[in-house]
């Protein structure tokens, strides 16, 4: 067994340290479980590596991908008949107004196979694109946002994901059809003092004595439908010793185990229909059999499921997008003041513009991302971060600008609206639902670090002894070698390129010019990388600010490119989409000039050292004068080993066969 230099142990499949009984773990050795659990090979291409990289490899991506014919025309009758339930079945304003999606709708979106969509046909489900899937996902949103996060997180995350990408043929045979068949699946990792560090997982799977199977204790917060999911996937640590590989490990749960108690639903600012629960392990007995892709196996699978996974949330994004145009549209040409449709005053009509471009790029990204995960050739993990993390922060803006064009109008609720006789557009939902898609399944900080992370690869790859603090002279030594044989092949790539060329891209016609800036940029965002990198080596990891903003021009490079080969490919069938193609990438080219500006211009350092100041109460006084949240409880529950003695809340939902 090795050790860190503190001397805490590591569990031998190298998946970082073992927490103390308080769960604490230095901030290297949660690094090492991060690190631990990433998929570290590129044996596929990645439009976005390469982008990062000063690379722009428009041919990864153009000619624009067609899925198969058979295929659209199979998923086209599915999302009829999904269109035609939720318009005639399914009251959305009913699941806002009671806080719970009715039992019937749960049994009609399971005669239609919503909850098989990404489900191998063999197994009783449709076996839809993703593609198709976040299609569905977005017209279920535009009724009920929470209904569509019911899907998402059941086949997205949930026990159909992991089991199609590591589980054995036995396990998928046992569990597949009854999840297609409308059983509801929830996937449980995150606990009340475990986010985003997984280093410090508290709950436990301790082998039986007959090597029968495992026991859980712990507790998982957070878990969307947990209260009425039958199948769970649970992430517990199991410990090592006695030739066991231990480490994080994906164990199947059935939800009616004994020793499971949901403890109580959760409610939130927005998607009130969502089934959320905190839920207990207590000596739960898992078979041996259930453990998914073996022990250790547990954050390589949840990040490997969240690549593909992803994709649900940006949908949704989309699809408020869409929702917020035609009510910003209609609303601009009928409201008149001052003597003219609001449309028309120049303060409205640049948030018009805004939303229908960014809507049209958020539209372009997802598609693409999609069917590139669609063809098993490429390598998606870094576009499905990046269109998650640009399509959650944008649909946030959508939703606020329409608040800001709508008025007083924005600010009121549907049901107050209707009531006084005038349509009752929900916007002030809108604003409320899509909130949370900057914090699921990766919050934009985390999202910012883990793209970072993928972005500086080639870099770290090269230069990791070099920057590592821990390597010896000769690690060190041997690394300047490699490095030196990297740069000097890489950087002059990075000098010119074909974007400097007044005539590369012509067949793009009026997009050709944003195709030749998204190359130099790519080259120059390149170059910056690099001098970061030169100039604070180790402790880059740190600059979380300049990260980001590198982050953030890589997703607006990428969407500009996405918009600019979609719209050519669609140009006979929607020649408007030039229009709108050419008005986002002048809209990104803005955005990316102020966060090039910001990489260099900011107030950074000064910022981290007043968080530390503030942090110590050196300006407490700024806080006086109002009532502040009351201090006898703690901001963290700890969890406390042994049975609850809460009632039980779950729903059941039984299979409909």
């Amino acid at each position: 067994m090795t050790t860190t230099q503190n001397s805490r142990p590591e569990s031998p499949d190298g998946a970082g340290p073992l927490p103390t009984e308080a769960g604490q773990v230095s901030e290297k050795e949660a690094r090492q479980v991060a690190e631990a659990a990433r998929e570290s090979a590129w044996d596929r291409p990645s439009f976005g590596k390469e982008l990062f990289l000063g690379r722009f490899r428009l041919d990864l991506i153009d000619p624009w991908p067609r899925p198969d014919p058979a295929e659209v025309a199979r998923a086209d009758e599915f999302l009829g008949a999904l269109r035609a339930y939720l318009t005639s079945e399914v009251d959305g304003e009913a699941i806002e107004r009671d806080a719970r999606i009715p039992d019937e709708v749960f049994h009609g979106l399971a005669g239609l196979g919503t909850f098989g969509m990404k489900i191998d046909r063999k197994y009783g489900g449709l076996g839809l694109s993703n593609l198709h899937y976040c299609r569905a996902l977005m017209l279920v949103g535009s009724v009920n946002p929470a209904v569509s996060a019911l899907l998402s997180a059941h086949q997205s995350i949930g026990v159909p994901q992991p089991l199609k990408m590591f589980g054995t043929p036995e396990q998928k045979e046992r569990f597949l059809p009854r999840l297609a068949a409308g059983e509801v699946s929830a996937f449980l990792l995150t606990e009340p003092d475990v986010g985003s560090d997984p280093a410090r997982l508290a709950t436990t799977a301790e082998p039986t004595a007959d090597g029968t199977g495992y026991r859980l204790n712990g507790l998982k917060l957070w878990a969307t439908n947990g209260t009425l999911a039958t199948l769970l996937v649970v992430m517990a640590r199991v410990p090592a010793g006695e030739g066991r590989r231990g480490g994080i490990t994906a164990f199947v749960v059935e939800g009616d185990s004994d020793g499971i108690t949901v403890e109580r639903r959760n409610s939130f600012v927005g998607l009130r229909g969502l089934e959320n629960s905190l839920t207990r392990f207590h000596d739960v007995f898992v078979p041996k059999e259930n453990v998914i892709g073996g022990e250790g196996k547990g954050l390589k699978i949840a990040l490997t499921t969240l690549n593909t996974g992803r994709l649900s949330l940006p949908a949704m994004c989309v699809g408020a997008g869409k929702w917020a145009l035609n009510v910003a549209r209609e609303w601009a040409a009928d409201r008149v003041q001052w003597g003219r449709p609001v449309g028309e005053h120049e303060a409205v009509a640049k948030k018009l513009s805004f939303i229908a471009a960014t809507t049209y790029g958020m539209e372009s990204m997802l598609d693409l991302s999609c069917m590139l995960a669609d063809d098993d050739r490429n390598d998606i993990r870094i576009e499905a971060a990046l269109v998650k993390l640009y399509a959650s922060e944008m649909a946030w803006r959508i939703a606020d600008e329409l608040i800001q064009i709508r008025g007083g109008r924005g600010y009121e609720t549907a049901d107050s609206l209707a009531a006084r006789g005038e349509r009752p557009a929900a916007v002030e939902q809108l604003l409320r639902d899509l909130r949370i898609n900057r914090i699921f399944e990766g919050s934009t900080e985390i999202m910012h670090l883990l793209i970072a992370r993928e972005a500086v690869d080639a870099h770290l790859s090269v230069a990791g002894d070099i920057i590592d603090p821990d390597a010896g002279l000769g690690r060190k030594a041997r690394a300047g070698a490699r490095a030196g044989a990297f740069y000097a092949k890489w950087l002059p790539t990075l000098a010119v390129g074909k974007g400097q060329t007044p005539g590369a891209y012509q067949e793009f016609g009026p997009l050709a010019g944003h195709l030749r800036h998204v190359e130099r940029t790519s080259r120059k965002l390149a170059r910056s990388t690099f001098y970061a990198m030169s100039r604070w080596q180790g402790k880059m990891e740190r600059k979380q600010a300049f990260l980001g903003r590198v982050v953030d021009i890589g997703a607006e490079l990428f969407a500009m490119s996405a918009v600019c080969v979609r719209a050519y490919a669609e140009r006979d069938a929607h020649p408007e989409n030039v229009e709108l193609a050419d008005l986002f990438c002048r809209q990104a080219r803005l955005r990316v000039d102020g966060l090039f500006t910001g990489l260099w211009s900011n107030t950074d350092s000064v910022d981290v050292a007043a968080a530390k100041r503030i942090v110590a109460g050196r300006y407490a006084s700024v806080e006086e004068g109002v009532v502040t949240p009351p201090a006898d409880l703690p901001w963290v529950a700890r969890w406390e080993p042994g049975p609850s003695t809460e009632q039980d809340v779950r729903r059941r939902i039984p299979p409909t066969g």
